[in-house]
């Protein structure tokens, strides 16, 4: 039904051998690793922090009024 051509321009998809073996092949550069952990804490704290507000909140309504 897809054209051989709009086929092409779809993503291949890789056996699980394959996927292990180039991520196994990845090198990080020096800093890679202190700024992979430093996105992370800006990524999830903010969202962490609001669901502790809420779940706080909650329990301050429940409970302590």
């Amino acid at each position: 039904m897809i054209p051989n051509r709009l086929r092409e321009l779809f993503p291949k998809k890789k056996t699980k051998e394959e996927l292990d073996e180039y991520y196994n092949n990845i090198e990080l550069e020096k800093g890679d690793f202190p700024a992979m952990v430093i996105a992370a804490i800006i990524t999830f704290l903010p969202v962490l922090i609001i669901v502790l507000l809420i779940f706080y909140g909650l329990a301050w309504l429940m409970f302590l009024r």
